[in-house]
């Protein structure tokens, strides 16, 4: 077994160690989701906390590590009365993002349930937690099905698994850790409000701090046996600390005080439901006892905000968690804060200095302060040239954006889980039986049974029970939705420059983009202008990222529409070939005038008939306004295959419900025409 990272030797990372104490200590504060850009040791701590985390002790051959102190009285190994105790150490359990349900719950043998009535139950991943650490990286990426069950085993402490009315039962309480990069894309708000706390890690920016970060990791892979020896005292010292934090929790008061504190300040930053009181206090509790107290005081109260509040106050996705620590405080004040609180003390507490629990110093996020688009008054109106740069104007702010009707691909798609277009899943309603192809997930018990029914006397049935085989089992086939990827194709040119346009292009563009965000799908961005197109955005599964591009994009130059529809074709090839089953919408949003080179309007429409002929669904947002119109991007529209809108029809009902005509626009495939 390779040695582990030492916590105590994770340098800076104050809230994410603070985090992943707490949980440490108690349990019941509801695990934590790690935010932050790749590299920044997030695998690194949760894989070093399972070395601090005390042992536990279970009953000898118990699958679901039942503590003989209190066995669970429905575990399926059980009955455990009188068993005799054996300690070891906890287990960090890692949850694959590829992972099946089964894995996760476990599984039930149908075939000998049906037969002999007897519940065969494999564990999954869930009971080899409990009691311990269930890790997932790239929570974000996790098949939302799986991140709802797993999120639900989590709140309630147990794990159900049914079966066709066979269900089994085991306990399952585990420190939930989940890790995830944003730009990869971002949890619906439903599921970050399940987890209890969160924290935002960042690489630091000061040298010295990243010498010591590297200095370390190179020791550390030249003798990790060594490396761990030179930090054993400090680990040891850290797991103490934890334990008698574990034992002095129950005594921890929380008084009314800071009780009514919690309160006014989930009330003031306007988070939804009850969840994050509750989290706030027994966060607040777990700061205390690991601070050495019995009683919770305004600096805990302030710390838990910081932890338990940035990801519940998010309303769409283009929100970035966060805190304003001002009114956090002026909170705090006005519901009996003082000054003379005691502080928490210790290394990694978020006391003073360098923790706090909020999120990472400002020069580590992305720049949200007011660009020259925004308006200010020493910088050129929106839409003017930028000084030196060959007539690239200043980017425009989109415009409101509003809700979109759904578009979606018509057809019976395979793709990944999503809430777009039909197609076949593990989940939805059954449409149908077949023979199973490997292990069996889901059961058609009526079409099983009708298979067997025949054999029944050739088999020599003479009780109650069906004697079924191997053979006679059918998998249930479902039908629900996938996500698509809808990459949208802009025209960055300078026809497209002027404000009013641009501004609701943008505006329409974002719209679609909070609808794809809802249902899951991937999204891609390519923009031309002057004399070639650039991929602004590569398909990704985080919109947000998207959004950001789409508000900074400049405008200016020739329109080379052929090289925007080419790099679009490269992009949906690659795709196809990562994702196959994956299918796709390509959205053009463009006036329709070509310039720039021999005869570009023909280009573009060779290029255009390239989409057509491999079938992709498309639509194009005709941008051109004024009383005098060529309906250059409705000959566009009809080389691609696919439909035009107006920008006044986009504007009115949106472009999700005016995709509808694409039905009748003669795709040369029926599966990828929009409806």
């Amino acid at each position: 077994m390779s040695t582990p990272y030492p916590f105590t030797a994770i340098v800076g990372q104050d809230d994410l160690r603070l985090g992943l104490l707490l949980n440490a200590v108690s349990p019941a504060v509801g695990g934590v989701l790690v935010r932050g850009e790749k590299g920044t040791a997030k695998s690194t701590a949760v894989r070093a906390l399972a070395a601090l985390m005390p042992e536990v002790a279970v009953v000898p051959g118990c699958r679901f590590s039942c503590d003989p102190a209190s066995p669970d009285p429905a575990c399926p190994d059980g009955p455990h009365e009188n068993a005799a105790g054996v300690s070891r150490a906890a287990r960090t359990v890692e949850l694959p993002v590829g992972a099946s349900e089964d894995r996760l719950v476990g599984a039930l043998d149908i075939e000998r349930a049906l037969a002999e009535g007897v519940k065969a139950f494999e564990p999954g991943l869930l009971a080899d937690a409990h009691r311990g650490i269930l890790y997932v990286d790239e929570v974000n990426l996790l098949h939302d099905h799986l991140v709802d069950l797993l999120l639900d085993a989590a709140a309630m402490g147990a794990s159900y698994v049914e079966r066709e009315g066979v269900s089994v039962r085991h306990a399952a309480r585990f420190l939930l850790v989940g890790t995830m990069n944003p730009e990869e894309g971002e949890l619906r708000p439903q599921l970050l409000d399940r987890f209890g706390l969160t924290v935002e890690v960042a690489a630091s920016r000061e040298t010295d701090q990243r010498v010591e970060v590297v200095r370390r990791r190179l020791a550390y892979e030249d003798d990790p046996a060594a490396f761990a020896a030179r930090w054993a005292d400090e680990e040891a010292e850290l797991r103490d600390r934890i334990t008698v934090a574990r034992a002095l929790l129950p005594e921890v008061v929380l008084g009314d005080q800071a009780l009514r504190q919690i309160a006014a300040t989930c009330a003031a930053f306007e988070v939804d439901g009850m969840r994050a009181d509750i989290v706030m206090a027994r966060t607040a509790t777990a700061l205390a006892a690991w601070a050495g107290r019995t009683d919770v005081c305004a600096e805990d109260v302030r710390q838990a905000a910081l932890l338990a509040l940035p990801h519940r106050r998010r309303r769409n996705p283009f929100d970035a968690p966060g805190l304003d620590e001002d009114k956090l405080d002026d909170t705090l004040e006005r519901n009996g804060g003082g000054d003379d609180e005691p502080e928490p003390d210790g290394p990694g507490d978020g006391g003073g200095g360098g923790g706090g629990g909020g999120l990472p110093p400002q020069g580590d996020a992305p720049d949200t302060s007011p660009s020259p688009a925004d308006g200010a008054d020493d910088t050129p109106d929106p839409g003017s040239p930028v000084p030196g740069q060959g007539g690239e104007q200043q980017p425009v702010r989109a415009g409101e954006p509003f809700r979109t009707k759904m578009l979606s691909v018509p057809g019976l798609g395979e793709g990944a889980a999503g809430r777009r277009s039909r197609a076949r899943t593990e989940h939805g309603r059954t449409t149908g039986a077949r023979r199973p192809e490997g292990a069996l997930t889901k059961l058609h018990l009526a079409a099983t049974v009708l298979a067997a029914a025949p054999h029944q006397r050739a088999r020599g049935r003479s009780g109650r029970g069906l004697v079924v085989r191997r053979d006679d089992l059918r998998q249930a086939t479902r039908e629900g939705r996938e996500g698509n990827l809808v990459l949208f194709v802009v025209d960055a040119s300078g026809s497209m420059a002027a404000r009013q346009r641009m501004g609701a292009v943008k505006g329409a563009v974002l719209s679609l983009l909070m609808d794809a965000y809802q249902r899951r799908d991937k999204v891609g961005l390519v923009t031309f202008r002057g004399r070639d197109a650039e991929v602004a955005l590569p398909p990704t599964s985080s919109v947000d990222a998207a959004a950001a591009r789409l508000e900074s994009l400049p405008t200016g130059g020739r329109t080379p529409v052929a090289a925007g529809l080419l790099k679009a074709h490269d992009v949906l090839r690659v795709e196809r070939l990562r994702d196959p089953s994956r299918r796709a919408l390509l959205v053009v949003v463009t006036d329709g005038r070509a310039t720039g080179g021999p005869d570009p309007v023909a280009l573009a429409a060779r290029a255009a008939r390239l989409h057509a002929a491999e079938g992709t669904a498309s639509v194009v947002v005709d941008c051109e306004t004024g009383p005098v119109r060529l309906g250059l991007a409705a000959n566009l529209a009809a080389d691609l295959g696919g439909t035009a809108v107006t920008l006044d029809e986009l504007r009115a009902e949106s472009i999700a419900g005016l995709v509808k005509d694409v039905r009748g626009a003669g795709l040369g495939h029926t599966d990828r025409r929009v409806a």
